[in-house]
């Protein structure tokens, strides 16, 4: 690995801490796409390539969401009730999802990645926002029937499930903005370790992976994303509640088109450099 690779995801990891703290999502839409391009420039190939950014996107949200949640919990913005029935349910999912996508080819992967989130944006966008007098729903069975399978497409493509979760909380599940971000932030805990465990076991004997790596984890980009990211993400949480809910909202929008419009490739297709 290149000095300018080190140096690359090191400033992509303070994007990524500061995305995380703000808009409760792991920041894989930077990670993933900075990571795929290392990878690819050190000779690897790039159907394992995607995975191994996948994996060590992953591996890269524990430690962000720990921080991040912390945060959140310190300005009482984290649900932790809904977050571990939620977390629980998604890191079951985030295994089998993890699973499949092993074995599934690179590029479906990315179309599939930013379609995700396309979709998400276009459904926080057009969505009518919940009555003020409506009350979160506490119910346990609605939790776990969320639970599982935005843990199983967060597993699939190897995200901490924020861009997903954050608009399910606030236009199904009626929770306000900001305490949306903070529970979303908390589950990221659980469904990560659960796609971590899958992206892990499925590239454990895979060959042409670049060493030091556990599985489709890649152990230098691994620390150079976690060593700025996780500090980064407190500074995040603390912007997070100085902004209005409205504000919030449409910043994780624009995040959303932008991010899943890049991985389709549509900015590539009209030779726009952004």
């Amino acid at each position: 690995m290149e000095v300018n690779h080190i140096l690359a995801l090191l400033a992509t990891g303070l994007g990524v801490g500061f995305a995380s703290g703000l808009l409760g999502i792991g920041g894989c839409f930077i990670m993933i796409p900075v990571q795929y391009w290392v990878y690819c420039a050190m000779g690897v190939d790039p159907g394992i390539a995607i995975k191994l950014a996948f994996g060590t996107n992953l591996f890269v949200v524990l430690p962000t969401a720990l921080s991040g949640s912390l945060g959140h919990h310190r300005k009482g913005a984290v649900w932790w009730k809904a977050a571990f029935v939620l977390g629980i349910c998604g890191l079951i999912g985030a295994i089998i999802g993890a699973t499949v996508a092993s074995h599934v080819p690179g590029k479906v992967l990315v179309v599939v990645f930013g379609a995700v989130i396309l979709f998400g944006g276009v459904r926080m966008l057009t969505a009518k926002a919940p009555k003020i007098a409506e009350e979160p729903q506490d119910s346990i069975l609605v939790w776990t029937l969320w639970g599982f399978p935005l843990g199983v497409v967060t597993g699939f493509i190897g995200i901490g499930g924020g861009v997903l979760m954050v608009p399910v909380m606030t236009l199904f599940l009626r929770f306000k903005m900001h305490q949306a971000v903070g529970t979303s932030t908390a589950m990221m805990i659980l469904t990560s370790i659960g796609g971590l465990i899958g992206y892990i076991v499925n590239g454990w004997n895979v060959p042409g992976i670049p060493s030091p790596h556990l599985g489709y984890v890649h152990i230098w980009s691994w620390l150079a994303l976690a060593a700025t990211s996780v500090g980064m993400a407190q500074v995040g949480a603390r912007v997070a509640h100085l902004l209005p809910g409205k504000q919030l909202k449409m910043i994780f929008i624009i995040v959303m088109f932008y991010m899943g419009l890049k991985m389709i490739g549509v900015f590539s297709w009209l030779h726009l450099p952004i």
